[in-house]
């Protein structure tokens, strides 16, 4: 079981380049960040980018992979995502990961000033923008005319570090996004239902990972070829709350066949609030949790 953080880009980089550093003394195995123009009632407060988040990240941590969590088409447009992705696994020496996901309702969604779309749209400019930022990533040079998207001879050179691209781990649950995950999912991350109860949402994960096997089975590809993440705090209970907590939702998730769990960094109030404290209870059991 590996074991990562998101770090919201919600504090200054004075504040938020120690929790960055920490991340990767403490141990986690990946750490992530928000990539939204402004997210819930946080976008009332202060608020910073995803890539210049990660870029510094990088600065200041040698090991631990850095990711997305997660990038949309919502205001990401595939030739120059493709470019910043490029710039980030080179600066992180090949470290990068990348959430990606159809993108939702909200702020993200209406800041630009543009209609909201349905469901089915999202899903269907979800489909080309995998296929598109794919397919940058992959070639020297891309031209491009779609129902969401267009490029000019776009250019990948010298092309990332990792090779042949980053690995995506694509958000989905329904359907049509399971599908997406498993044709173009290094990884696969689920954030689970909406549910009053702890035992509700446990059991309707366990519905959307019985979906996803067979969507692989369906598709002919083996589950150990894909990595396969749960965002623990979807759950009515914050991962974060008590090491008890932790440690029974990392189990949980273990049982369920997860290879990954995704927890967030303590918040003084309102989501994910919590106590540092038990941040650092937690990192002491990683070694175990991972082994166990």
């Amino acid at each position: 079981m590996r074991i990562g953080v998101v770090i919201l880009p919600d504090q200054p980089w004075a504040t938020a380049s120690r929790r960055w550093r920490l991340a990767e003394e403490y141990g986690f195995d990946h750490a992530w960040t928000y990539d939204h123009l402004g997210w819930r009632d946080l976008v009332t407060g202060p608020w910073f980018d995803a890539v210049p988040t990660l870029t510094a990240a990088a600065m200041v941590t040698s090991r631990i992979r850095l990711g997305t969590y997660v990038a949309s088409p919502n205001f990401r447009h595939p030739v120059h995502f493709a470019r910043e992705t490029t710039a980030l696994d080179d600066i992180s020496g090949g470290r990068l990961m990348l959430g990606l996901g159809a993108g939702g309702t909200g702020f993200d969604s209406a800041v630009l000033g543009v209609a909201e779309l349905t469901p089915r749209a999202r899903v269907d400019r979800f489909a080309e923008f995998l296929e598109l930022f794919d397919t940058i990533l992959r070639k020297p040079e891309t031209t491009w005319s779609g129902a969401w998207f267009s490029a000019v001879d776009a250019r990948s050179t010298p092309g990332a570090v990792q090779q042949p691209r980053p690995p995506f781990v694509v958000a989905a649950n329904g359907p049509r996004t399971l599908r997406l995950a498993v044709g173009y999912g290094d990884g696969w991350v689920t954030t689970g239902p909406q549910a009053d109860s702890p035992e509700q949402w446990w059991r309707e994960v366990a519905v959307i990972r019985d979906r996803f096997v067979a969507t692989l089975e369906a598709a002919g590809r083996p589950l150990d070829t894909i990595d396969r993440y749960l965002n623990l705090d979807s759950s009515p209970i914050y991962s974060m709350s008590s090491v008890d907590a932790f440690t029974d939702a990392v189990g949980r998730a273990r049982e369920l066949g997860f290879t990954d769990v995704i927890t967030h960094w303590p918040r003084e109030s309102s989501w994910y609030a919590g106590d540092e404290k038990v941040l650092d209870a937690v990192a002491a059991e990683l070694p175990r949790l991972r082994r166990d």
